[in-house]
């Protein structure tokens, strides 16, 4: 492989499988309750292949947009532009190409409704890295970024995007929150010697008591989703493991420490998983 594409993938992390999860579960949540549990082959595979996409496309773009502030942070100081292994006009361009590639998926093989809303959503890709300059809740935003193939997954399958679509994305958008801000405990130190804003910072001292508040209400809206639509035992109890899951994640961050910090934010794939177990076999023990 040569040096050259091994400073591409480590700019778009497409390696990385962890924050491909973490984008993918709740459009699969989406897939699987838009269709009763029988979603389409095509639109699965399309959805999955574009969450790829964008999320390397996205992870390019933050890069772009970070060039000058990862030199500066011990955990991103590596990454290919802040290291100038690569140069922005390159950088760009795998952004585009990306980009391209997944809206040609959509343009191929979704509904207009579909289309119209990936317009929104590279609107929201392109612009999250730059809200961490002027939005005190940049985690909040990118929940939004990550969740919008909750109503695009709507949108495919039934050619609407109901309340229960923006229901599921504003759950999404508390995990986020949750999860990042575990994220933004690892660098908190150098973001408030550089100047980038973050949940982090925002909640201070009260960070942990937001992290499970934001668990909480993920949950409860989710619970609140499940009674409203008459899913079953199997749903609920993915519900309770995951409940469980932020548990220990409480046991990791409550001390702040770096490395337990990040080991919560990764662990977060599992509760992902475990809430879309209990829709996929919820759906699964009534056929």
């Amino acid at each position: 492989m040569s040096e050259r594409l091994k400073h591409y993938i480590a700019l778009t992390r497409i390696n990385r499988p962890i924050g491909i999860l973490l984008l993918l579960w709740p459009t699969l949540w989406a897939l699987w309750i838009a269709t009763d549990g029988r979603p389409n082959a095509t639109i699965l595979l399309v959805f999955v292949l574009g969450t790829i996409l964008m999320r390397s496309a996205g992870c390019a773009i933050n890069d772009y947009a970070d060039r000058d502030f990862d030199s500066h942070v011990k955990r991103t100081a590596d990454r290919p532009l802040a290291a100038k292994k690569i140069s922005t006009k390159e950088a760009l361009a795998v952004a585009a190409a990306l980009a391209l590639v997944a809206f040609l998926l959509v343009l191929v093989f979704l509904n207009t409704l579909t289309l119209y809303l990936s317009f929104a959503a590279l609107f929201l890709t392109v612009s999250y890295p730059f809200t961490k300059r002027f939005l005190a809740t940049p985690q909040a935003y990118l929940g939004i970024a990550f969740g919008f193939g909750i109503p695009m997954a709507f949108a495919a399958e039934t050619g609407a995007v109901p309340a229960l679509a923006w229901a599921l994305l504003a759950a999404n958008m508390f995990w986020t929150i949750a999860y990042d801000t575990e994220y933004a405990m690892v660098d908190r130190d150098d973001d408030l010697k550089i100047g980038i804003r973050t949940t982090a910072i925002l909640f201070g001292k009260y960070d942990v008591a937001a992290v499970m508040f934001c668990y909480l209400a993920m949950l409860a809206i989710l619970t609140g989703i499940g009674k409203v639509i008459g899913l079953g035992w199997p749903y609920f109890i993915g519900l309770t493991i995951a409940c469980g899951i932020a548990l220990f994640h409480y046991t990791l961050i409550r001390k702040r420490n770096r490395e337990q910090c990040f080991k919560a934010f990764l662990h977060n794939n599992w509760l992902g998983f475990t809430v879309f177990a209990g829709v996929m076999f919820d759906y699964a023990v009534r056929t």
